[in-house]
């Protein structure tokens, strides 16, 4: 029994949405989390060594904000890997389309975090206990991760929140154009391009999974929002 109908070769299709959901919230959070790390990392050094280091990390995530995303990101995930030298083996696996869309948007997608963490370790490092950390001997290394990193964790949080939302959008724009998530493997996108041509005789193939995008893509947007408010001590609480 199909509650939901199938599709267009008779799958069930409300099996097909959760299993696409599954798809499409790992790449979602598995590249804001990727995408998070490497905003960190940057974000980090520039701001706590400054000069020259913060200049030229924040050039270079200048240049990547300057670069239009949405044809980057096509562009990248129409590249053909085989004429790049890697095995047969990586290049014809069944999921090296999932793998491959998480980190173009990984390589793409830090430079909110960065920026964010930047200005937050500017301020940090002026602060009492980092200068009493470095006047006692402390490395580098350790004053950024031991004593600043964990007073960022909370806009990290939920920078990263909110990108996840905006990255299962961008997975499904990719994955309807046919640049994205290939079959047999299903997710929200290309579940979205398989039910093109039955949109007048089948709408419901294009409105469950337009709608689970929706719903997912708001609800992550709401979460941040509600994270921000518990997290950060700054936040006025509003009662209704």
């Amino acid at each position: 029994m199909c509650p939901f109908g199938t599709d267009e070769l008779g799958r069930d299709l409300l099996v097909r949405l959760l299993y696409g959901g599954q798809v499409s919230l790992f790449v979602g959070l598995t590249a804001a989390v990727f995408s998070a790390v490497v905003g960190t990392g940057i974000g980090l050094i520039a701001g706590y060594r400054g000069g020259r280091t913060d200049a030229l990390l924040m050039r270079l995530t200048d240049g990547v904000i300057a670069l239009p995303l949405l044809p980057l990101l096509i562009v990248l995930a129409a590249l053909d890997f085989s004429k790049l030298g890697l095995p047969a083996a990586i290049v014809n696996a069944e999921n090296v389309s999932l793998y491959r869309i998480i980190v173009i948007v990984a390589l793409v997608g830090w430079t909110t975090v960065a920026r964010l963490v930047r200005g937050s370790a500017l301020a940090l490092r002026e602060q009492a206990f980092v200068k009493a950390a470095e006047a006692q001997g402390a490395g580098t290394i350790r004053i950024m991760l031991v004593h600043i990193l964990p007073n960022l964790a909370s806009p990290i949080i939920v920078a990263t929140t909110l990108a996840a939302g905006n990255i299962i959008l961008l997975e499904s724009v990719l994955s309807f154009l046919g640049l994205g998530i290939q079959p047999p493997i299903p997710s929200w996108g290309n579940l979205l391009t398989n039910a093109q041509e039955l949109i007048w005789e089948a709408p419901a193939l294009a409105f469950y999974p337009g709608a689970l995008i929706f719903i997912t893509v708001i609800a992550c947007n709401f979460l941040g929002d509600g994270l921000q408010e518990a997290l950060d001590p700054r936040t006025v609480r509003r009662s209704y």
